[in-house]
C-alpha cells in the first residue's frame, strides 16, 4: 500500500479519535459539572475558569487521541506492508 493511502487512512483514523474524544470529554463535563461545556469559550459571559478549563482539557485530550491514532495506524501499515509510513518516520537529527 502506498504512502498516501496510509496518510488517508491515518488521518482518518485521527480525526475519527479527535471526535469521540470530544464527545466523551463533553459528555464528562456535564456529568462533573452539571452543566453544558462553553460553547464559545471566548465569550466573555463565560467565566474564566471555566473556558480555561475547557480550552486545557480539550486541547490535551483531543491531542493524545489523534496522537495515538496516529501511532496505531502507523504500526498497522507497518505490519501490512512491512515498512513504516515515511511521514512515521523519525527525522535524521
Amino acid at each position: 500500500m502506498s504512502d498516501t493511502l496510509w496518510k488517508i487512512v491515518g488521518n482518518g483514523a485521527a480525526v475519527a479519535a479527535a471526535m469521540a474524544a470530544r464527545k466523551a470529554l463533553t459528555s464528562g463535563w456535564e456529568a462533573t459539572t452539571g452543566t453544558e461545556p462553553p460553547e464559545n469559550p471566548a465569550d466573555p459571559a463565560v467565566p474564566w475558569r471555566e473556558a480555561l478549563a475547557w480550552g486545557i482539557l480539550t486541547g490535551a485530550i483531543v491531542g493524545v487521541a489523534r496522537m495515538l491514532a496516529s501511532r496505531q495506524t502507523a504500526r498497522v501499515a507497518q505490519h501490512v506492508s512491512g515498512r513504516l509510513p515515511e511521514d512515521a518516520r523519525r527525522e535524521p537529527a
